[in-house]
């Protein structure tokens, strides 16, 4: 094993000449010798690596691009999201980022992404520095690929050090890039540090590829289990609290952020979590808190003066906190990764405007609707010129990392929770009494009895009402919390003010879902009627 671990993988066809100083298929130990060696980062007091990803602190969907070749022009969701680039820029970028990799000590991991072996996909990661490579290390799955020898069908150049100067000429926004050639089977990645683009641009591939070739429904979520291997996923976007809902103490780690529904159930795409970090604490997030040792990779975290340990209230470099580490750190987790047929799904939604009930049941078509609305709200103070709450639509809770139109994956969800007979339910995690800044926000202790209420089916047997704006169906009693607050128009002390502001919002979501009543992949295609038909969300 350790003869295997020391070959050097022939890098020619990825335009990199000289490998002689390739650190290929390193362990942990060494690559953290190797980040503290090039001063890319230092231990914490429980041994994890904190570095610092540079310029870019977050991802930047702005210089996303998917190469317009024959094998995409016709089947990418072109526009914001996924923005063209030509095949001639993309091959000099790709001989560019070779020569500049030839220059320098790199690392390189082979690796597998998809924890089911018959949807799976096998990666080479090739980085300019050893904390991108101890992220793929973590965030991807160690198989037996690299121990056969033979050449992953898929492959990543991440050169965090290079910039594209005739970026302009090239059809580029900046001189950073993230670009995806789906044909070649190559993503670059140039000018940023930020680890978070290497898995979701593999996961954008898994976007493309598990749905047109597969029937496979990729899902941004969070997935546990009970200890008979009852699965729930768990959807929403930043701050909705998908996170620390599907950190249950009582139940099994699945994954944290993105799987693949199949008709024999749910598995993991990824090895590991990559958890934002801001405001942790042993106290609110155990399981988290303990995860991150010796291994795991702290991000753009400030440490506390004159010790080791990280500050983790500290946002003076960034909100966007983070830490990657292998799902095996976690001591309540599914290690292969899969898991049956989901019984429940919710999506977890942070209503600022405080009219929306704590849960509700969906139906079909309601699942579908509010699953490519992918609703939460900002609140003032998280945004530069937010001075209210303001809704957020983002299409299947992921909208950034959807190459194919929102409306393949609401049709793919319809078809399994039909088939396979799954409920459902829409839990605002957000205000109740009033809006942001009047209301307050649900006491987690009451979200965590409703989700538990829903998970062993006692929920489904509470008497339920319609609202009358939204036409959700909520309960109006559930064990563990008050009565008062499942309506939310009971806990207003203006009725005239709630209505306003649960039309108000209705009316966005049905601003926002005007553009799915027809899909056009291009502009110079006609458009085709979508198969969806919704009824009232």
């Amino acid at each position: 094993m350790k003869k295997s671990l020391e070959k050097r993988p022939d890098l020619r066809y990825l335009s990199i000449s000289d490998t002689a100083k390739v650190n290929y298929q390193k362990d942990v130990p060494e690559l953290v010798e190797k980040a503290i060696l090039h001063r890319e980062g230092v231990l914490s007091d429980t041994g994890a690596l904190v570095a610092s990803t540079g310029h870019f602190t977050g991802r930047s969907p702005q210089d996303r691009y998917i190469v317009d070749d024959p094998l995409s022009r016709t089947n990418i969701w072109w526009g914001e999201i996924n923005q063209p680039i030509s095949e001639e820029s993309f091959q000099f970028l790709f001989h560019e980022m070779g020569r500049y990799l030839s220059d320098r000590e790199t690392y390189v991991l082979d690796s597998v992404v998809g924890a089911n072996d018959k949807y799976s996909l096998s990666v080479r990661t090739v980085t300019e520095t050893a904390y991108q490579c101890i992220f793929a290390k973590n965030l991807f799955i160690e198989d037996a690929v690299a121990k056969g020898g033979q050449q992953p069908e898929w492959s990543i150049l991440a050169a965090a050090g290079y910039r594209c100067d005739c970026h302009g000429r090239l059809g580029l926004k900046n001189p950073n890039f993230v670009i995806i050639n789906l044909s070649r089977k190559v993503i670059l990645i140039g000018g940023t540090g930020y680890t978070g683009e290497i898995k979701k641009s593999m996961f954008s591939v898994m976007n493309y590829l598990m749905p047109t070739i597969h029937n496979v429904l990729p899902m941004h979520c969070a997935a546990n289990q009970d200890r008979e291997g009852n699965v729930a996923l768990f959807f929403g976007l930043s701050g909705t609290g998908k996170t620390t809902l599907s950190a249950d103490i009582n139940r099994m780690l699945i994954g944290d952020d993105e799987h693949g529904w199949d008709d024999n159930g749910v598995f993991n795409f990824e090895g590991g979590c990559y958890a934002k970090c801001v405001g942790l604490s042993k106290d609110k997030e155990p399981q988290i808190f303990k995860a991150i040792r010796f291994g795991s990779l702290i991000e753009n975290v400030v440490f506390i003066p004159n010790t080791r340990t990280p500050n983790y209230d500290d946002v003076t470099k960034t909100e966007n906190t983070r830490v990657a580490y292998p799902i095996e750190h976690v001591d309540n987790s599914v290690k292969s990764g899969v898991g049956r047929k989901p019984q429940n799904i919710f999506f977890l939604t942070a209503d600022a405007f405080g009219v929306l009930p704590p849960i509700s049941l969906l139906t079909r078509e309601q699942a579908m609707y509010h699953f490519l609305s992918g609703y939460t709200a900002k609140i003032a103070g998280t945004e530069c010129g937010v001075k209210a709450p303001k809704a957020v639509f983002s299409a299947c809770f992921g909208e950034a990392f959807l190459p194919l139109h929102p409306t393949v994956y609401a049709e793919l969800l319809g078809e399994k929770i039909t088939k396979q007979d799954v409920d459902v339910w829409l839990v605002n995690t957000g205000w109740i009494a009033g809006p942001y800044g009047v209301g307050r926000r649900i006491k987690l202790a009451y979200t965590r009895a409703l989700i538990k209420s829903a998970l062993n089916g006692s929920l489904k047997d509470a008497t339920f009402e319609t609202h009358p704006t939204f036409g959700l169906k909520f309960p109006t009693t559930c064990a563990e919390v008050p009565n008062e607050i499942l309506n939310p128009a009971e806990m207003w002390d203006d009725a005239d003010a709630y209505n306003f502001q649960a039309t108000k919002l209705q009316t966005l979501f049905e601003k926002n879902f005007k553009k799915y009543e027809s899909i056009s992949n291009r502009q110079d295609q006609e458009p085709q009627e979508s198969a969806i038909s919704f009824g009232k969300a």
